[in-house]
């Protein structure tokens, strides 16, 4: 359904140009659910706002964006609306900022179904009303009344997903949909993305930076660092058999039931790259336990894992096997 190939975005800046993402490839198949993961700053938000055609106004965008083999990055603005919103939907991360406080909600639940299904103003109230029951919003035909601020931050995002469903996409990109949320919400709010997937076989894109997040909810992972991918497999195989250190660091950082009481949580040394004046090497090679001086020259092309779903970006990875131990 999505293939994403050799994605790079640059970003001109006063200090000169930030590569934002570079050389991104993955792919996506129908009814398939694939995790971004990685640190803030890593290029998540990049790459899902790229592939829904808001990256930065200035921004130099090169590589493929191709959905159901419709190549997205060349198509003129108007014929790209017919997607965007249409078939490919997004959950943003911040529901306060991505709903208009002046306009009720019943006014920004109907825009898209009018503009896109060409459905009449009492068709698409009853489809907004409908949409808010299928988020779980009590009294939903009020709600259509209310304004964001009215609603709780649970609620405001439960409309954010209602938006985002209006008109049936074939992919959903949830981009930190639940950062802003409590615990006990953010697991409904989830619970809530999964089932509606289930129910409508969408094809999903979650994002996060907690691999905890991920680790039950994804068919496919893709690391993400200083704008390229470190490491891709499916779940299983990333989780039992990860080769890039980062992966290990990410995976050591989640909190765990089994460690001593009090213990300090486990970090990773170091920062993130200056994405304007990046190394010439491995960008995670600064903050690396295993990097070499190899590591610091040349920027390592992927390298097939034993899973045909495998591939990480490493030229000291970590070591699987016994031989590789010695």
């Amino acid at each position: 359904m999505l293939r994403v190939s050799g994605l790079t975005v640059d970003i001109p800046t006063p200090r000169g140009p930030l590569r934002a993402l570079d050389d991104v490839s993955f792919e996506l198949a129908p009814h398939r659910t694939l995790g971004l993961v990685g640190e803030s700053g890593s290029g998540k938000s990049m790459l899902v706002r790229t592939i829904m055609g808001i990256s930065p106004a200035r921004s130099t965008v090169t590589g493929s964006v191709r959905f159901d083999g419709v190549e997205l990055t060349s198509l003129p603005r108007r014929a790209a609306r017919s997607y965007w919103g249409r078939r490919i939907a997004m959950v943003f991360q911040d529901p306060t900022t991505s709903l208009n406080p002046v306009l009720t909600v019943g006014r920004q639940l109907t825009e898209a179904t009018r503009a896109h299904l060409g459905l009449g103003r009492a068709r698409a109230t009853e489809r907004a009303v409908e949409l808010l029951d299928l988020v779980s919003i009590p009294e939903p035909r009020r709600r259509l009344r209310q304004y964001p601020h009215e609603l709780s931050g649970g609620m405001r995002q439960r409309v954010t997903i209602a938006m985002a469903l209006a008109c049936d996409p074939d992919l959903l990109i949830a981009d930190e949909a639940t950062t802003a949320l409590d615990v006990t919400v953010q697991k409904q709010i989830l619970d809530l993305i999964a089932g509606i997937q289930r129910e409508r076989g969408l094809a999903l894109i979650l994002v996060s930076h907690d691999l905890g997040v991920v680790a039950g909810r994804t068919d496919d992972i893709a690391v993400l660092y200083g704008g390229r991918v470190a490491e891709r497999a499916s779940t299983r195989v990333l989780f039992a058999g990860h080769r890039h250190p980062y992966s290990q660091a990410l995976l050591a950082a989640v909190p765990r039931l089994d460690r001593p009481a009090g213990a300090a949580p486990r970090t990773i040394p170091g920062t993130p790259p200056d994405l304007v004046l990046a190394p010439p090497g491995c960008r995670f090679a600064p903050r690396c336990p295993s990097a070499e001086d190899d590591c610091h020259r040349a920027a390592p092309a992927p390298r097939p894992g034993a899973d045909p779903t495998h591939a990480y970006a490493c030229l000291h990875p970590i070591p699987t096997t016994k031989a590789e131990r010695r």
